[in-house]
Protein backbone atom coordinates (compact mmCIF):
# COMPACT_ATOMS: atom_id res chain seq x y z
CA UNK A 1 0.00 0.00 0.00
CA UNK A 2 3.02 2.18 0.78
CA UNK A 3 4.08 1.59 -2.52
CA UNK A 4 1.27 2.40 -4.46
CA UNK A 5 0.77 5.57 -2.56
CA UNK A 6 4.38 6.48 -3.28
CA UNK A 7 3.48 5.86 -6.98
CA UNK A 8 0.52 7.91 -6.93
CA UNK A 9 2.36 10.92 -5.03
CA UNK A 10 5.17 11.16 -6.80
CA UNK A 11 5.68 13.65 -9.15
CA UNK A 12 5.09 12.32 -12.78
CA UNK A 13 1.34 11.42 -11.98
CA UNK A 14 1.03 15.00 -10.10
CA UNK A 15 2.31 16.54 -12.97
CA UNK A 16 0.29 14.67 -15.27
CA UNK A 17 -3.11 15.41 -13.23
CA UNK A 18 -2.17 19.15 -12.93
CA UNK A 19 -1.73 19.48 -16.78
CA UNK A 20 -5.14 17.54 -17.45
CA UNK A 21 -6.97 20.54 -14.69
CA UNK A 22 -5.69 23.28 -16.77
CA UNK A 23 -6.71 21.65 -20.27
CA UNK A 24 -10.30 20.93 -18.72
CA UNK A 25 -10.59 24.91 -17.40
CA UNK A 26 -9.34 25.90 -20.49
CA UNK A 27 -11.77 24.00 -22.22
CA UNK A 28 -14.77 24.80 -19.83
CA UNK A 29 -13.71 29.01 -21.02
CA UNK A 30 -13.87 27.54 -24.77
CA UNK A 31 -17.46 25.81 -24.08
CA UNK A 32 -18.79 29.40 -22.53
CA UNK A 33 -17.22 31.38 -25.43
CA UNK A 34 -18.49 29.18 -28.59
CA UNK A 35 -21.92 30.52 -26.90
CA UNK A 36 -21.75 33.74 -27.55
CA UNK A 37 -22.46 35.37 -30.27
CA UNK A 38 -22.24 38.90 -31.72
CA UNK A 39 -18.74 40.61 -32.06
CA UNK A 40 -17.28 38.29 -29.33
CA UNK A 41 -17.65 35.50 -31.97
CA UNK A 42 -16.25 37.36 -34.84
CA UNK A 43 -13.12 38.32 -33.03
CA UNK A 44 -12.81 34.69 -32.08
CA UNK A 45 -13.24 33.94 -35.74
CA UNK A 46 -10.89 36.64 -36.93
CA UNK A 47 -8.34 35.28 -34.66
CA UNK A 48 -8.76 31.36 -36.19
CA UNK A 49 -7.87 33.34 -39.70
CA UNK A 50 -4.89 34.76 -38.17
CA UNK A 51 -3.48 31.85 -36.52
CA UNK A 52 -4.39 29.73 -39.88
CA UNK A 53 -2.77 32.20 -41.94
CA UNK A 54 0.17 32.25 -39.68
CA UNK A 55 0.32 28.17 -40.05
CA UNK A 56 0.34 28.18 -43.43
CA UNK A 57 3.09 30.97 -43.96
CA UNK A 58 5.86 29.10 -41.89
CA UNK A 59 8.54 26.88 -43.05
CA UNK A 60 7.04 23.69 -41.49
CA UNK A 61 6.33 20.39 -42.73
CA UNK A 62 3.21 20.61 -44.13
CA UNK A 63 1.40 17.24 -42.85
CA UNK A 64 1.98 19.60 -39.85
CA UNK A 65 0.05 22.06 -41.43
CA UNK A 66 -2.69 20.21 -42.01
CA UNK A 67 -3.29 18.72 -38.96
CA UNK A 68 -2.66 22.02 -36.96
CA UNK A 69 -5.75 23.63 -39.88
CA UNK A 70 -7.70 21.36 -39.21
CA UNK A 71 -7.68 21.21 -35.12
CA UNK A 72 -8.45 25.24 -36.06
CA UNK A 73 -11.49 24.45 -38.43
CA UNK A 74 -12.94 21.66 -35.88
CA UNK A 75 -12.37 23.69 -32.80
CA UNK A 76 -11.75 27.39 -33.45
CA UNK A 77 -10.94 28.46 -30.24
CA UNK A 78 -9.63 25.63 -28.40
CA UNK A 79 -7.61 24.80 -31.59
CA UNK A 80 -5.85 28.35 -31.36
CA UNK A 81 -5.21 27.74 -27.57
CA UNK A 82 -3.69 23.96 -28.44
CA UNK A 83 -1.54 25.40 -31.48
CA UNK A 84 0.01 28.20 -29.08
CA UNK A 85 0.99 25.60 -26.60
CA UNK A 86 1.77 22.58 -28.68
CA UNK A 87 1.98 23.14 -32.08
CA UNK A 88 5.63 24.99 -32.09
CA UNK A 89 8.72 25.39 -30.62
CA UNK A 90 8.27 27.44 -27.81
CA UNK A 91 11.65 28.16 -27.22
CA UNK A 92 12.53 32.45 -26.44
CA UNK A 93 14.61 34.47 -27.89
CA UNK A 94 16.54 34.62 -24.61
CA UNK A 95 17.18 31.11 -25.36
CA UNK A 96 17.98 30.90 -28.58
CA UNK A 97 20.54 33.76 -28.50
CA UNK A 98 22.05 32.04 -25.55
CA UNK A 99 22.54 28.77 -28.03
CA UNK A 100 23.88 30.81 -30.92
CA UNK A 101 27.10 32.38 -28.10
CA UNK A 102 27.97 28.50 -27.61
CA UNK A 103 27.95 28.24 -31.30
CA UNK A 104 29.99 30.55 -32.00
CA UNK A 105 32.20 29.74 -28.83
CA UNK A 106 33.50 26.37 -29.96
CA UNK A 107 33.40 26.84 -33.55
CA UNK A 108 37.22 27.66 -33.52
CA UNK A 109 38.16 25.28 -31.13
CA UNK A 110 37.12 23.02 -34.38
CA UNK A 111 39.86 21.82 -36.62
CA UNK A 112 38.43 22.28 -40.28
CA UNK A 113 41.18 20.64 -42.78
CA UNK A 114 40.66 21.89 -46.64
CA UNK A 115 42.59 19.11 -47.63
CA UNK A 116 40.19 16.09 -45.94
CA UNK A 117 37.30 17.60 -47.64
CA UNK A 118 38.98 17.89 -50.89
CA UNK A 119 40.22 14.33 -50.77
CA UNK A 120 36.77 13.10 -50.51
CA UNK A 121 35.54 15.02 -52.78
CA UNK A 122 38.06 13.65 -55.54
CA UNK A 123 36.96 10.20 -54.08
CA UNK A 124 33.32 10.23 -54.20
CA UNK A 125 31.57 13.60 -55.14
CA UNK A 126 28.11 12.25 -53.36
CA UNK A 127 29.63 11.77 -50.33
CA UNK A 128 31.53 14.95 -50.40
CA UNK A 129 28.16 16.71 -51.18
CA UNK A 130 26.93 15.31 -48.02
CA UNK A 131 29.52 16.14 -45.72
CA UNK A 132 29.92 20.15 -47.20
CA UNK A 133 25.99 20.10 -46.20
CA UNK A 134 26.61 18.88 -42.01
CA UNK A 135 30.15 21.45 -42.31
CA UNK A 136 27.61 24.18 -43.80
CA UNK A 137 24.36 24.02 -42.04
CA UNK A 138 25.47 22.15 -38.08
CA UNK A 139 29.18 23.38 -38.64
CA UNK A 140 30.92 19.55 -37.68
CA UNK A 141 33.92 18.88 -39.86
CA UNK A 142 34.71 15.62 -41.02
CA UNK A 143 37.89 13.32 -40.02
CA UNK A 144 40.24 10.99 -41.29
CA UNK A 145 41.20 7.90 -40.43
CA UNK A 146 39.85 7.35 -37.06
CA UNK A 147 39.32 4.46 -34.75
CA UNK A 148 35.39 3.46 -34.69
CA UNK A 149 33.99 0.51 -33.33
CA UNK A 150 29.81 -0.61 -34.24
CA UNK A 151 28.08 -1.87 -31.27
CA UNK A 152 25.20 -4.00 -32.47
CA UNK A 153 23.49 -3.97 -28.94
CA UNK A 154 23.55 -1.64 -26.19
CA UNK A 155 24.65 -4.20 -24.40
CA UNK A 156 27.97 -4.08 -25.78
CA UNK A 157 27.95 -0.46 -25.96
CA UNK A 158 27.60 0.14 -22.45
CA UNK A 159 29.54 -2.56 -20.82
CA UNK A 160 32.27 -1.09 -23.40
CA UNK A 161 31.26 2.55 -21.91
CA UNK A 162 31.83 1.23 -18.11
CA UNK A 163 35.30 0.10 -19.12
CA UNK A 164 36.41 2.97 -20.65
CA UNK A 165 34.72 5.86 -17.97
CA UNK A 166 37.33 3.78 -15.58
CA UNK A 167 40.15 4.79 -17.44
CA UNK A 168 38.76 8.52 -17.22
CA UNK A 169 42.08 10.99 -16.05
CA UNK A 170 40.43 14.63 -16.57
CA UNK A 171 36.69 14.81 -17.45
CA UNK A 172 33.89 13.10 -18.29
CA UNK A 173 30.91 14.70 -19.96
CA UNK A 174 27.73 12.70 -20.22
CA UNK A 175 24.25 14.00 -21.85
CA UNK A 176 21.31 11.70 -22.18
CA UNK A 177 17.81 11.54 -22.57
CA UNK A 178 17.29 8.84 -19.86
CA UNK A 179 18.61 7.88 -16.82
CA UNK A 180 17.34 5.43 -14.47
CA UNK A 181 18.99 6.35 -10.96
CA UNK A 182 17.38 2.89 -9.53
CA UNK A 183 18.18 0.50 -12.19
CA UNK A 184 21.60 -1.57 -12.50
CA UNK A 185 23.23 0.17 -15.11
CA UNK A 186 23.22 3.15 -14.10
CA UNK A 187 24.26 2.33 -10.81
CA UNK A 188 27.44 0.82 -11.67
CA UNK A 189 27.83 3.97 -14.20
CA UNK A 190 27.24 6.41 -10.57
CA UNK A 191 29.87 4.46 -8.56
CA UNK A 192 32.45 5.02 -10.98
CA UNK A 193 31.53 8.77 -11.30
CA UNK A 194 32.06 9.14 -7.76
CA UNK A 195 35.21 7.54 -7.95
CA UNK A 196 36.47 9.70 -10.49
CA UNK A 197 35.03 12.56 -9.28
CA UNK A 198 36.59 12.11 -5.70
CA UNK A 199 40.32 11.72 -7.76
CA UNK A 200 40.10 14.71 -8.83
CA UNK A 201 37.49 14.37 -12.74
CA UNK A 202 35.43 17.02 -13.72
CA UNK A 203 32.14 14.92 -13.78
CA UNK A 204 29.28 16.81 -15.75
CA UNK A 205 26.23 15.05 -16.12
CA UNK A 206 22.93 16.21 -18.24
CA UNK A 207 19.32 14.27 -18.70
CA UNK A 208 16.25 14.93 -19.83
CA UNK A 209 13.78 15.47 -17.69
CA UNK A 210 10.40 14.25 -19.54
CA UNK A 211 12.64 11.51 -20.73
CA UNK A 212 13.62 10.77 -17.10
CA UNK A 213 10.73 11.85 -15.49
CA UNK A 214 9.14 7.78 -14.79
CA UNK A 215 12.36 7.20 -12.88
CA UNK A 216 14.01 10.47 -11.16
CA UNK A 217 12.11 11.57 -7.82
CA UNK A 218 13.36 13.89 -5.21
CA UNK A 219 15.07 10.86 -3.63
CA UNK A 220 17.22 10.26 -6.33
CA UNK A 221 17.70 14.22 -7.11
CA UNK A 222 19.07 14.43 -3.51
CA UNK A 223 21.49 11.29 -3.94
CA UNK A 224 22.71 12.67 -7.41
CA UNK A 225 23.72 16.12 -5.38
CA UNK A 226 25.12 14.25 -2.48
CA UNK A 227 27.57 12.51 -4.87
CA UNK A 228 29.51 16.02 -5.54
CA UNK A 229 28.63 15.77 -9.04
CA UNK A 230 28.09 18.59 -11.14
CA UNK A 231 24.64 17.54 -13.09
CA UNK A 232 22.26 19.30 -14.61
CA UNK A 233 18.48 18.71 -16.07
CA UNK A 234 17.51 19.20 -19.51
CA UNK A 235 14.13 21.46 -19.41
CA UNK A 236 12.68 20.60 -16.29
CA UNK A 237 9.19 19.60 -16.00
CA UNK A 238 6.89 22.38 -14.63
CA UNK A 239 3.13 21.88 -13.73
CA UNK A 240 2.21 24.41 -16.19
CA UNK A 241 1.39 24.36 -20.12
CA UNK A 242 4.28 25.79 -22.18
CA UNK A 243 5.26 25.46 -25.46
CA UNK A 244 9.12 24.94 -24.79
CA UNK A 245 8.21 21.39 -23.10
CA UNK A 246 7.93 20.08 -26.71
CA UNK A 247 11.70 20.44 -27.24
CA UNK A 248 13.41 18.02 -25.55
CA UNK A 249 17.22 16.94 -25.31
CA UNK A 250 17.10 13.66 -27.09
CA UNK A 251 20.60 12.95 -27.36
CA UNK A 252 23.32 10.14 -26.35
CA UNK A 253 26.73 11.42 -25.94
CA UNK A 254 29.60 10.52 -23.35
CA UNK A 255 32.88 12.11 -23.60
CA UNK A 256 36.15 10.86 -21.86
CA UNK A 257 39.02 13.04 -21.87
CA UNK A 258 38.50 14.45 -25.42
CA UNK A 259 39.86 11.04 -26.20
CA UNK A 260 37.52 8.38 -25.93
CA UNK A 261 33.22 9.06 -27.46
CA UNK A 262 30.38 7.61 -27.24
CA UNK A 263 26.70 7.44 -29.44
CA UNK A 264 23.74 5.62 -30.90
CA UNK A 265 20.31 5.01 -29.18
CA UNK A 266 20.73 3.35 -26.01
CA UNK A 267 20.44 5.01 -22.68
CA UNK A 268 21.58 4.52 -19.17
CA UNK A 269 18.64 2.25 -18.22
CA UNK A 270 18.47 -0.96 -17.54
CA UNK A 271 15.99 -1.59 -20.77
CA UNK A 272 18.92 -0.77 -23.39
CA UNK A 273 21.17 -3.31 -21.56
CA UNK A 274 18.27 -6.26 -21.76
CA UNK A 275 17.50 -6.47 -17.80
CA UNK A 276 14.37 -6.36 -16.99
CA UNK A 277 12.88 -5.62 -20.28
CA UNK A 278 9.43 -5.43 -20.87
CA UNK A 279 9.08 -5.45 -24.86
CA UNK A 280 11.50 -9.12 -25.08
CA UNK A 281 14.95 -8.73 -26.18
CA UNK A 282 15.44 -4.97 -26.47
CA UNK A 283 17.96 -4.34 -29.89
CA UNK A 284 19.52 -0.55 -29.92
CA UNK A 285 23.00 0.33 -31.74
CA UNK A 286 26.09 2.56 -30.68
CA UNK A 287 29.83 3.62 -31.71
CA UNK A 288 33.14 4.30 -29.92
CA UNK A 289 35.00 6.51 -31.46
CA UNK A 290 38.72 7.57 -30.67
CA UNK A 291 40.69 10.22 -32.48
CA UNK A 292 40.34 13.98 -32.95
CA UNK A 293 36.91 13.90 -34.38
CA UNK A 294 35.54 13.44 -30.40
CA UNK A 295 36.28 16.79 -30.36
CA UNK A 296 32.73 17.18 -32.24
CA UNK A 297 31.03 15.97 -28.84
CA UNK A 298 32.94 17.38 -26.82
CA UNK A 299 31.68 20.70 -28.57
CA UNK A 300 28.08 18.89 -28.58
CA UNK A 301 27.89 18.63 -24.99
CA UNK A 302 29.29 22.02 -23.25
CA UNK A 303 27.58 24.12 -25.77
CA UNK A 304 24.30 22.39 -24.59
CA UNK A 305 25.90 22.63 -20.58
CA UNK A 306 26.30 26.20 -21.35
CA UNK A 307 23.05 26.98 -21.84
CA UNK A 308 21.70 25.19 -18.81
CA UNK A 309 24.26 26.81 -16.79
CA UNK A 310 24.08 29.80 -17.32
CA UNK A 311 27.07 31.03 -17.18
CA UNK A 312 30.62 30.28 -19.37
CA UNK A 313 32.62 27.47 -19.44
CA UNK A 314 36.11 28.26 -20.74
CA UNK A 315 36.38 25.50 -23.80
CA UNK A 316 40.10 25.73 -24.72
CA UNK A 317 41.01 23.63 -21.74
CA UNK A 318 38.62 20.57 -22.77
CA UNK A 319 39.65 20.92 -26.35
CA UNK A 320 43.47 20.76 -25.52
CA UNK A 321 43.36 17.60 -23.71
CA UNK A 322 42.49 16.05 -27.26
CA UNK A 323 45.79 16.76 -28.94
CA UNK A 324 46.93 13.35 -29.81
CA UNK A 325 47.85 11.30 -32.64
CA UNK A 326 45.22 10.17 -35.47
CA UNK A 327 44.90 6.54 -35.25
CA UNK A 328 45.51 4.34 -38.21
CA UNK A 329 42.10 3.83 -39.41
CA UNK A 330 40.82 3.54 -43.21
CA UNK A 331 37.58 6.12 -44.17
CA UNK A 332 36.46 9.16 -42.61
CA UNK A 333 33.77 10.07 -39.51
CA UNK A 334 31.92 13.45 -39.27
CA UNK A 335 30.27 13.43 -35.98
CA UNK A 336 27.40 16.18 -35.56
CA UNK A 337 24.32 17.27 -33.81
CA UNK A 338 21.00 18.60 -34.57
CA UNK A 339 18.60 21.59 -33.36
CA UNK A 340 15.07 22.90 -33.74
CA UNK A 341 16.24 26.01 -33.13
CA UNK A 342 16.50 26.88 -36.73
CA UNK A 343 14.60 26.15 -39.71
CA UNK A 344 17.34 23.25 -41.17
CA UNK A 345 16.29 19.61 -40.49
CA UNK A 346 19.72 18.65 -40.74
CA UNK A 347 18.89 14.39 -39.43
CA UNK A 348 16.02 14.34 -41.84
CA UNK A 349 18.38 15.81 -44.25
CA UNK A 350 21.03 13.75 -43.97
CA UNK A 351 18.80 10.49 -44.10
CA UNK A 352 17.50 11.81 -46.91
CA UNK A 353 21.07 12.02 -49.10
CA UNK A 354 22.07 8.98 -47.98
CA UNK A 355 18.61 7.26 -49.30
CA UNK A 356 18.78 9.70 -52.90
CA UNK A 357 22.73 9.11 -53.41
CA UNK A 358 22.06 4.89 -53.14
CA UNK A 359 22.74 3.16 -56.04
CA UNK A 360 23.12 -1.05 -54.58
CA UNK A 361 21.15 -0.75 -51.48
CA UNK A 362 20.08 0.96 -48.08
CA UNK A 363 19.13 -0.52 -45.41
CA UNK A 364 17.78 0.98 -42.28
CA UNK A 365 16.73 0.80 -38.16
CA UNK A 366 14.22 2.48 -36.43
CA UNK A 367 11.73 2.26 -33.83
CA UNK A 368 9.05 4.52 -35.07
CA UNK A 369 8.23 4.96 -39.09
CA UNK A 370 5.90 8.02 -38.83
CA UNK A 371 7.45 9.56 -41.81
CA UNK A 372 6.33 12.58 -44.12
CA UNK A 373 5.43 12.62 -48.14
CA UNK A 374 8.95 14.17 -49.01
CA UNK A 375 10.30 11.09 -47.12
CA UNK A 376 8.12 8.71 -49.11
CA UNK A 377 8.44 9.55 -52.16
CA UNK A 378 12.09 9.40 -51.77
CA UNK A 379 12.16 5.75 -50.01
CA UNK A 380 9.62 4.38 -53.02
CA UNK A 381 11.55 6.24 -55.57
CA UNK A 382 14.33 4.65 -54.78
CA UNK A 383 13.01 0.99 -54.69
CA UNK A 384 11.34 1.50 -57.90
CA UNK A 385 14.43 2.48 -59.55
CA UNK A 386 16.33 -0.88 -58.68
CA UNK A 387 17.59 0.36 -55.13
CA UNK A 388 17.21 -2.62 -52.31
CA UNK A 389 15.45 -0.58 -49.73
CA UNK A 390 14.76 -2.39 -46.68
CA UNK A 391 13.81 -1.15 -43.52
CA UNK A 392 13.40 -2.88 -39.59
CA UNK A 393 11.14 -1.98 -37.30
CA UNK A 394 9.78 -3.00 -33.77
CA UNK A 395 8.32 -6.96 -33.30
CA UNK A 396 7.20 -5.97 -29.52
CA UNK A 397 6.28 -2.07 -29.36
CA UNK A 398 6.28 0.20 -26.69
CA UNK A 399 4.33 2.08 -27.51
CA UNK A 400 0.80 0.51 -29.12
CA UNK A 401 -0.91 3.13 -30.45
CA UNK A 402 2.31 4.96 -32.21
CA UNK A 403 2.80 1.03 -33.56
CA UNK A 404 -0.32 1.29 -35.27
CA UNK A 405 0.54 4.62 -36.89
CA UNK A 406 3.60 3.18 -38.15
CA UNK A 407 2.25 0.22 -39.42
CA UNK A 408 0.03 2.31 -41.80
CA UNK A 409 2.82 3.53 -43.61
CA UNK A 410 3.75 -0.27 -45.12
CA UNK A 411 1.12 -0.86 -47.40
CA UNK A 412 2.07 2.45 -50.45
CA UNK A 413 5.63 1.49 -49.54
CA UNK A 414 5.40 -2.11 -50.08
CA UNK A 415 3.40 -1.63 -53.06
CA UNK A 416 6.71 0.39 -54.07
CA UNK A 417 8.90 -2.35 -53.45
CA UNK A 418 10.65 -1.14 -50.25
CA UNK A 419 11.14 -4.23 -47.78
CA UNK A 420 9.70 -3.89 -44.54
CA UNK A 421 10.97 -6.26 -41.50
CA UNK A 422 9.43 -6.98 -38.27
CA UNK A 423 12.32 -7.33 -35.37
CA UNK A 424 10.41 -10.48 -33.94
CA UNK A 425 12.68 -11.24 -30.63
CA UNK A 426 11.38 -7.87 -29.10
CA UNK A 427 11.67 -4.34 -29.56
CA UNK A 428 13.99 -2.51 -31.98
CA UNK A 429 15.14 1.12 -30.71
CA UNK A 430 18.25 1.06 -33.05
CA UNK A 431 18.59 4.91 -35.40
CA UNK A 432 21.19 3.30 -38.30
CA UNK A 433 21.30 3.41 -42.11
CA UNK A 434 24.01 2.11 -44.51
CA UNK A 435 24.29 2.19 -47.46
CA UNK A 436 26.47 0.80 -50.54
CA UNK A 437 29.20 -0.67 -48.12
CA UNK A 438 30.70 3.05 -48.49
CA UNK A 439 28.24 5.12 -45.78
CA UNK A 440 26.51 4.70 -42.50
CA UNK A 441 24.63 6.65 -39.75
CA UNK A 442 24.53 5.85 -36.22
CA UNK A 443 22.53 8.30 -34.48
CA UNK A 444 20.02 8.94 -31.67
CA UNK A 445 17.38 9.85 -34.50
CA UNK A 446 14.00 8.33 -34.83
CA UNK A 447 11.84 8.35 -38.35
CA UNK A 448 9.38 10.60 -37.07
CA UNK A 449 8.55 14.15 -36.73
CA UNK A 450 9.07 14.42 -32.97
CA UNK A 451 13.29 13.36 -33.74
CA UNK A 452 12.89 15.00 -37.17
CA UNK A 453 11.64 18.20 -35.95
CA UNK A 454 11.19 18.98 -32.24
CA UNK A 455 14.32 17.92 -30.45
CA UNK A 456 17.72 18.09 -29.73
CA UNK A 457 19.25 15.15 -31.48
CA UNK A 458 23.00 13.47 -32.27
CA UNK A 459 24.67 11.58 -34.88
CA UNK A 460 27.93 10.37 -36.70
CA UNK A 461 28.14 9.65 -40.28
CA UNK A 462 30.84 7.28 -41.82
CA UNK A 463 32.50 7.06 -44.76
CA UNK A 464 34.54 4.75 -46.71
CA UNK A 465 35.62 3.09 -42.96
CA UNK A 466 36.18 -0.44 -42.62
CA UNK A 467 33.41 -0.86 -39.53
CA UNK A 468 30.76 -0.29 -42.04
CA UNK A 469 30.97 -4.09 -43.12
CA UNK A 470 29.98 -4.86 -39.71
CA UNK A 471 27.09 -2.97 -39.75
CA UNK A 472 26.19 -4.14 -42.95
CA UNK A 473 26.14 -7.70 -41.47
CA UNK A 474 24.88 -6.57 -38.49
CA UNK A 475 21.31 -5.95 -40.64
CA UNK A 476 22.07 -9.18 -42.39
CA UNK A 477 21.88 -11.32 -38.89
CA UNK A 478 18.93 -8.87 -38.18
CA UNK A 479 16.79 -9.89 -41.23
CA UNK A 480 17.23 -13.44 -39.98
CA UNK A 481 15.50 -13.04 -37.25
CA UNK A 482 12.70 -10.64 -38.19
CA UNK A 483 9.48 -11.34 -40.19
CA UNK A 484 8.79 -9.76 -43.94
CA UNK A 485 5.78 -7.86 -44.04
CA UNK A 486 4.12 -8.64 -47.27
CA UNK A 487 1.12 -7.12 -49.01
CA UNK A 488 -0.75 -9.99 -48.64
CA UNK A 489 -0.58 -9.43 -44.28
CA UNK A 490 -1.05 -5.47 -45.18
CA UNK A 491 -4.59 -6.33 -47.37
CA UNK A 492 -5.84 -8.80 -44.28
CA UNK A 493 -6.10 -5.92 -41.88
CA UNK A 494 -9.79 -5.51 -41.05
CA UNK A 495 -11.83 -2.64 -41.63
CA UNK A 496 -11.79 -1.05 -38.44
CA UNK A 497 -8.12 -1.18 -37.88
CA UNK A 498 -7.80 0.75 -41.10
CA UNK A 499 -9.40 3.42 -40.23
CA UNK A 500 -7.78 3.97 -36.83
CA UNK A 501 -4.52 3.72 -38.87
CA UNK A 502 -5.95 6.20 -40.96
CA UNK A 503 -6.80 8.68 -38.15
CA UNK A 504 -3.76 7.93 -36.38
CA UNK A 505 -1.51 9.01 -39.46
CA UNK A 506 -3.23 12.07 -39.45
CA UNK A 507 -2.49 12.60 -36.32
CA UNK A 508 0.53 11.43 -36.84
CA UNK A 509 2.44 14.55 -36.95
CA UNK A 510 1.83 15.51 -33.11
CA UNK A 511 2.21 11.85 -31.92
Amino acid sequence: MRNKLKIVFSRMPITIVLLLIQLGWIGYIVLRLDGTTGWIKDVISWITIIVAIYIVSRRDNPAYKLIWILMLLALPVFGVLLYLLFGHSGVSRQIKKAFAKSDRQFEKYLYYDDDIVNELKTYDKQLYNTSRYITNTAKYPIYRNHYIKYHPLGDDGLADLLNELKKAQKFIFMEYFIVEPKGKVFSEILEVLEEKHKAGVDVRLMFDDIGSLPYVDKKCMAKLKQTGINFRRFNPVLPVLAAFMNNRDHRKITVIDGKVGFMGGYNLADEYANINCKFGHWKDTGVLIKGKAVDNLTAMFLGMWNVLAKGDTSYGTFFDNAKYDDTECKGYVQPYADTPLDKEHVGKNVYLNIIKTATDYVYMYTPYLIIDDEMISQLCLASMSGVDVRIVTPGIPDKKMVFMATKSYYPQLIEAGVRIYEYKPGFLHAKTFVSDDEVASVSSINLDFRSLYLHFESGVIMYCCDEIENIRKDFENTFEKSVEITKKDCDERGLLLRIMQSILRLFAPIL
